[in-house]
Formats: structure tokens, C-alpha cells, sequence
């Protein structure tokens, strides 16, 4: 938003397409978003982009602590409803408005694509807004663990949107202040998602951690599985499906 942030290409990303699915990325400022949908909708999500990030911007300009807090703050009734989505994510997280930022940003455009297309994905950043009428798979990217690339999260059809959220202490530009290759969140509320995995990866500075910090994450409300890795160990609970990538097709 307003600091700047370094960008890293997503060399995870396949824009391959299937038979249905048209896929596409835009860009706004620092909000890169790889989108799949039943059309081509790259001015609708352009302008939805846009329409976030002045909600966001605007909640940063009246109080820096929107933007700076690593801890949650309290709602004001001023904020428009991507943040206080953030911020009431970051309450229950523990951490601040921030670590859900690019949840509610795939949420927030993802939600408003589905009145073009009943099926749609989008990739911010590793966090990821999904709802299918299909089987996909989702690639769980790990860094530097033997686990990368190989893992991945098998995704009923689902009528309900879900959220797929993974923050890491070795990939990407955002702040964990943990040590895990990848901290994985499952949960219907994608901002919710993004931030509790910001929190489960906090948590994890040894493999020792990976139980426990799961442990955590799954006993916040509204969570449906937690993922970490870290090095050649692995931690996972709840309503997950996990797949060898070299036996499905990634979707993600």
C-alpha cells in the first residue's frame, strides 16, 4: 500500500488453462493476482482490485496502525467492511490487520467474479479464494523442504467459496517471524485464513513447533485444517485432503 514492497516472481504459477477455465493475472500497484475463471475478466477484476485497495488505503490514512500494528486493533465503525474483515481476521489470529491483507483482497474480488462466473480461483500472493464445481488440487510451495512441489491439497467441488492461505519464513516478501517453509490454512473465510496462517507460522521456529502450532490454529473458530512444514517434517489437522503432485494435476 504505502511502503513498498519487493516484488518476486511467482514461479509457481501455470497459465497453461484447461478446456474451461480462462486464465489470467492482473496487476494493480503491489496486488498480483493470477485469476482463473469460466471468462475472460481482466477489466472486471482490474477494477475490483482497484475498488479494494481504496477501501484498504483509506482505513491506512486515517490510522497508520492499520498498516504498522503486528498485534490486532480494534475495530472503528468508520472502516469500510475489507477491513474491518481484516481487522476482526487479525483479532483472531493474534496478529495484525496487515497479515490478512491479501486474503481479503482475493476474497473481496473473487466473491464479485462470481456474479460472471460460477466457478472461479484467484492467487494473491500464495493466499488463494476458490469455488469449483470440480476436483483441483492446489500446490502447496514449500521452498527449500523436500516437500516442495510434491505436496498438494485436494479440493472437492465446493458450493461454499473456501479459502487456501500459506504464509512461509523462506518464500515471498511478507513478515513471518517464525522459521516454517510453509504454514497452510484452510477456512471458508479467506481473510480469516490468511492471517491464522501468518499466526501458525510465527509459531513455528524449530520442527519441534509443528505440532503444537497446528494445535493452535485448529482451535480457532471458523478454521478447517492447518498445514506446516518445516525441513523434512510435516504437521497437518482437520478436513484435508493431501495428494502426491506427481499423481494430480496441479491447479494452482
Amino acid at each position: 500500500m504505502t511502503d513498498p514492497i519487493i516484488y518476486e516472481p511467482r514461479t509457481y504459477r501455470a497459465f497453461d488453462g484447461s478446456e474451461d477455465f480462462k486464465t489470467f493475472r492482473v496487476v494493480v500497484e503491489t496486488s498480483d493476482l493470477y485469476v482463473k475463471a469460466l471468462a475472460s475478466l481482466e477489466k472486471e477484476t482490474e477494477r475490483l482490485i482497484r475498488e479494494c485497495r481504496n477501501q484498504i488505503e483509506w482505513s491506512i490514512a486515517r490510522r497508520p496502525e492499520f498498516l504498522k500494528s503486528l498485534v490486532p486493533i480494534e475495530e472503528d465503525p468508520a472502516d469500510f467492511p475489507v477491513a474491518a474483515r481484516m481487522i476482526r481476521a487479525g483479532k483472531k489470529a493474534g496478529t495484525g490487520p496487515m497479515a490478512a491483507v491479501a486474503g481479503a483482497v482475493a476474497e473481496f474480488v473473487g466473491r464479485a467474479l462470481l456474479d460472471w462466473s460460477p466457478e472461479v480461483i484467484i492467487e494473491n500472493g500464495g493466499d488463494i479464494f476458490l469455488q469449483v464445481a470440480r476436483p483441483v488440487v492446489v500446490g502447496v510451495f514449500c521452498g527449500c523442504s523436500p516437500f516442495s512441489g510434491q505436496l498438494g491439497i485436494k479440493v472437492e467441488p465446493t458450493p461454499i467459496p473456501l479459502g487456501i492461505c500459506t504464509s512461509s519464513a523462506k518464500v515471498g516478501p511478507s513478515l513471518s517471524l517464525g522459521n516454517a517453509d510453509a504454514a497452510t490454512i484452510v477456512a471458508k473465510d479467506t481473510a480469516l485464513a490468511d492471517a491464522v496462517a501468518t499466526g501458525l507460522g510465527n509459531r513455528v521456529k524449530h520442527p519441534g513447533d509443528l505440532k503444537s502450532a497446528v494445535e493452535w490454529a485448529m482451535s480457532i473458530p471458523g478454521v478447517d485444517a492447518a498445514l506446516a512444514v518445516a525441513g523434512e517434517k510435516i504437521a497437518a489437522k482437520g478436513d484435508l485432503e493431501l495428494v502426491p503432485l506427481d499423481s494430480e494435476e496441479s491447479n494452482e
